[in-house]
């Protein structure tokens, strides 16, 4: 990712991935980052398990920044730090996960989207799993999709509320706005970000990018959805292991930003009722698992 003699060296754009004993998929999501822009990149992989010596050769033989970590923390949290050590030069970033490869010229096509219109705080791509096309542009949970999804997601598949939430429509390849997008693979506008004071750090794993898209819209910032950039994710492959553990920190990520939605002791009874919803939706996959 050097740049050439004949090209800036001061990059407007940047590309940022969390590692967590990632080596094993970190080297394709590097390899296709370079087809992905015309321009020079500042690319800065920031390592959670604070000194991965895989980790270290494969960033050094791809010619980028190694940001090790003192200790885990969390997606958002080494997203944060990692920004932090951006030029000022950098206006746009690429939150990527690692295990995603880049189709040519996507980061190019987001960047275009983004500059079309000031307000555009986030822009996100298609982004397909397993063939398929993953629902990443969605609304923001409201108290009636909420509940619903949080109930019925996985006992009824196409049940309206997961519907809504997830925006499933013929639209699917339409450019439009949303309430939030996936941080599987996320541009945002430096300025944007730096104003909000990046990710809220309390979010350790999962819903980080659910906050984010909610406070840039009521910041007054769009969160476009650009299908004609596409990006390809692999899957949770650092989570794997340790399914119940995840689906615990999701609930718990999730019910700390629906209670943060609706605070206030007004509302004390719809948090009672969502946090229900959600420890009812947690148990479903323990038992088919086998955890209790």
């Amino acid at each position: 990712m050097t740049p050439s003699p004949n090209t800036p060296s001061t990059p407007a754009v940047a590309v940022i991935t969390v590692s967590y004993g990632s080596g094993d998929v970190l080297d394709s999501f590097l390899r296709s980052i370079p087809s992905a822009s015309t321009h020079p990149l500042s690319v800065v992989v920031a390592d959670n398990r604070t000194d991965d010596a895989e980790l270290q050769s494969i960033t050094t033989a791809a010619s980028v920044n190694y940001l090790p970590l003192d200790r885990n923390y969390g997606y958002g949290g080494a997203m944060n730090r990692a920004v932090r050590t951006l030029p000022e030069t950098v206006e746009w970033i690429l939150i990527s996960n690692p295990d995603v490869a880049l189709d040519p010229g996507s980061i190019d096509i987001l960047v275009n989207a983004g500059e079309s219109d000031p307000a555009i705080g986030a822009v996100g791509p298609a982004i397909m799993t397993d063939g398929k096309l993953y629902p990443s542009a969605r609304a923001v949970p409201s108290l009636r999709t909420g509940i619903g999804h949080a109930l019925f997601a996985n006992i009824w598949i196409g049940n309206p509320w997961t519907r809504a939430y997830r925006r499933d429509s013929s639209n699917t390849g339409v450019r439009r706005d949303a309430g939030w997008l996936s941080g599987a693979c996320l541009l945002v506008r430096r300025t944007a970000f730096d104003q909000l004071g990046g990710f809220d750090d309390g979010y350790f794993m999962y819903f980080e990018d659910v906050d984010l898209g909610y406070r840039l819209g009521r910041a007054g910032f769009r969160n476009l959805y650009e299908p004609a950039a596409v990006v390809t994710h692999s899957g949770a492959h650092s989570t794997t292991e340790n399914s119940a553990l995840m689906i615990k920190a999701h609930h718990l990520s999730a019910r700390r930003f629906l209670n943060r939605k609706y605070s206030g002791p007004l509302l004390w009874p719809v948090r009672v009722v969502l946090g229900a919803g959600l420890s009812i939706r947690s148990a479903v996959p323990k038992r088919r698992s086998g955890h209790h």
